[in-house]
């Protein structure tokens, strides 16, 4: 009778797939650039804070494993990922094909993509020719100071170049430029912080996964971590924390809604497309 009973309980049970049953385990080792708000960032009482440092201390409690996060510059990250000091990288990295040629990825669990803010009050930007004639701030050295460059002879817009973003944003506020230039969450952020600023038009055209590389001869990790975070997506947890960080509730086609086919990043090297159902425990 109690063999009957154990049989029965069993069977009820819901299948595991093999990354939800590799609990346990040493510690995950991953790093952040620590300086990177509101992904990652110092806290009063030491340490960091942040989305990414969220996201990935939640990834590793549901696969029963401590994590260990440095703070580190972004620019060593990479060479110590692959140098074997870390099993993993937390902090965000865009994936390009490039990338993806060296790095394994999960698949992203956000979308980046250029974004302005503009100052509260001011009309909304809708579409790239409406730059012409304005001025826009952007972080001195970035991404979004390289595009500026690129485009605003052919788009007929200046632009002023900034130490930091916190002052290209304050230089919007103080209108002193009508837009800053800069990443979504960021831009989404420092408008959760600063009320006179406020998120406008997006370049889609820039849209990227933000995803978690791993070393290209850890396929079992990366299927793993990818495991935890479609679960994470599946139950509301990585919107519920981009809402938190971001001040905005990410729409459902977002990356922190969408569980994407396969194992990593569709259409990109290190791509496994096989089909898999994510299973949560």
């Amino acid at each position: 009778m109690r063999r009957l009973l154990l049989a029965t309980v069993l069977a009820a049970l819901p299948a595991i797939s093999q990354p939800a049953l590799a609990q346990g385990g040493p510690p995950l080792r991953t790093a952040v650039d620590g300086t990177f708000a509101p992904h990652a960032f110092p806290r009063l009482e030491g340490g960091v804070q942040g989305f990414n440092v969220d996201l990935f201390r939640e990834v590793a409690r549901r696969m029963g494993r401590e994590i260990t996060i440095d703070s580190a510059s972004f620019s060593g990250l990479v060479p110590a990922l692959n140098a074997g000091r870390y099993d993993f990288l937390a902090a965000p990295v865009t994936v390009t094909r490039e990338r993806a040629e060296g790095m394994l990825f999960a698949e992203g669990y956000l979308y980046t993509e250029f974004q302005f803010g503009i100052r509260r009050g001011n009309a909304p930007i809708r579409s790239l020719d409406e730059l012409r004639g304005k001025v826009i701030a952007v972080n001195k050295g970035s991404a979004y100071d390289a595009w500026a460059q690129q485009n605003a002879e052919r788009l007929g817009f200046t632009f002023q170049t900034y130490d930091s973003n916190p002052d290209a944003v304050q230089a919007v506020v103080s209108g002193r430029a009508y837009a800053v230039l800069a990443g979504n969450t960021v831009v989404k952020y420092a408008a959760s912080q600063q009320r006179n600023l406020v998120p406008d038009f997006s370049i889609r055209e820039t849209r990227a996964h933000w995803a978690a590389p791993f070393r290209r001869d850890n396929v079992e990790l990366r299927n793993q971590v990818e495991n935890v975070l479609e679960c994470m997506k599946k139950d509301g947890f990585i919107a519920q924390l981009s809402e938190k960080w971001f001040g905005a509730k990410p729409a459902a086609d977002d990356a922190e809604n969408t569980i994407f086919p396969g194992y990593g990043v569709p259409g990109l090297p290190g791509y496994d497309p096989t089909p898999h159902e994510p299973r949560c425990s």
